[in-house]
């Protein structure tokens, strides 16, 4: 019986002793794009979608969603602050968006004042965005990550060689790492200022479509201005990723 039992997982080791080093290897790595992703996926577009979800299709107030939507955030605020002792920035950035529109969904009866609303959440996004490229912990990095090492390991592992300051380049590659965030914080910003302002200052019927526009042209500014810090990024990544590493 022990025989029997056995063999498969005598089969197993002998396959895997025998299978390429590189097939092993493959097996056992994590993919680089979803490790820099799921962050993402988890504090940013988890809550959206619930929000969305219960405002929209299950007839929710916008308080009650925005409340429930933030339960993701707030636990995983909680779990890094408890376990891993440290602040986790897009949990707890997103945390910070869910309050501030909770406080101002309060403000009721005046289409004015709705459509300011709208504002300052993309400017309490803007604010996060700015400090942490302020404290050395840019939030935008995480979204940069996947798009510059390309799903490369190699290139994965000389971004974060960069990024703990273990490489030769790491002083200019964090200082890039602060302008990306510095950059989209700005356009987020400017965004959210030129739609409070038009709030009160144009026609409700303007700026109902005009502050999509205004949405628009902040991603687009920040896409195309964000260039500017993410080529050269790229450009330390592959140098660094380029070199021999002790093994």
């Amino acid at each position: 019986m022990s025989q029997t039992l056995s063999a498969p997982a005598a089969a197993t080791a002998t396959t895997a002793a025998t299978a390429p080093a590189g097939a092993r290897e493959t097996a056992k790595a994590p993919n680089p794009v979803a490790a820099g992703l799921r962050p993402l996926a988890l504090d940013v577009a988890a809550p959206l979608a619930g929000y969305y979800l219960l405002h929209s299709a299950f007839g929710m107030s916008e308080f009650a969603a925005l409340a429930w939507s933030g339960a993701v955030p707030a636990a995983r605020t909680a779990v890094g602050l408890v376990r891993e002792r440290k602040l986790n920035l897009w949990a707890s950035m997103m945390l910070g968006v869910n309050l501030v529109g909770l406080a101002l969904t309060t403000i009721t009866g005046d289409a004015r004042l709705m459509l300011a609303k709208d504002g300052a959440l993309s400017g309490s996004l803007a604010l996060a965005i700015l400090f942490s490229a302020l404290i050395g912990r840019p939030l935008m990095s995480p979204m940069l990550m996947p798009f510059l090492t390309k799903g490369d390991r190699a290139r994965s592992a000389a971004w974060q060689r960069l990024a703990d300051g273990r490489a030769a380049g790491s002083r200019t590659f964090r200082r890039y790492e602060r302008l990306f965030s510095g950059i989209w914080g700005a356009a987020l910003l400017t965004e959210c200022v030129a739609r409070v302002v038009g709030a009160f200052t144009l026609p409700v019927s303007t700026m109902a479509w005009l502050s999509t526009v205004f949405l628009v042209g902040a991603i687009v500014a920040g896409s195309v201005l964000g260039q500017t810090a993410a080529d050269p990024m790229e450009k330390l990544v592959r140098t660094e990723a380029a070199e021999p590493t002790a093994c």
